[in-house]
C-alpha cells in the first residue's frame, strides 16, 4: 500500500491541529533541533515552518514545541514531552487506521486509474 493512499489529518475548529506534514516536521524539528534547520531540510520557507508550529501550539492545550531566539549564543526548538506524546500518538493512530482500512483500500486503489 503506498504511504500517502490514506491521509488521517486531527482538525481542530477550522483549523488542522496534526496531520502528515505537521508529523514530519515535528519529527525534523526533533532531529534538528530548531524551526530554522528543519525548515531547510524540508526545502519549505522558515516562515511557513514557524506558522505550522504556532497553529499545533495553539490548537493542543500545551504546547508542542518551544524555542529560544538565535542570537550571539544561538536558539532552538525542541519537542516538549507532550509534544512527543501527541506525535507518538498520532504516528500509531495512522498504523492502526491503515491495517484497519487495509482491505478496502486496497479494493478501491485498485479500481483507481492510472494518473494522466
Amino acid at each position: 500500500m503506498a504511504n500517502d493512499s490514506l491521509k488521517i489529518r486531527i482538525t481542530n475548529g477550522g483549523l488542522v491541529a496534526m496531520g502528515p506534514g505537521k508529523a514530519e516536521l515535528l519529527e525534523t524539528i526533533d532531529s534538528c533541533g530548531s524551526i530554522s534547520s528543519a525548515a531547510k531540510q524540508m526545502h519549505m520557507s522558515y516562515r511557513r515552518a514557524w506558522e505550522l508550529v504556532d497553529v499545533m501550539n495553539k490548537c493542543f492545550s500545551q504546547p508542542l514545541v518551544t524555542s529560544s531566539p538565535g542570537g550571539h549564543h544561538g536558539g532552538g526548538a525542541q519537542l516538549t514531552e507532550f509534544g512527543r506524546f501527541i506525535l507518538k500518538s498520532y504516528r500509531d493512530l495512522v498504523a492502526k487506521a491503515h491495517i484497519a482500512a487495509q482491505v478496502e483500500l486496497n479494493q478501491i486503489l485498485s479500481n483507481l486509474k492510472e494518473p494522466e
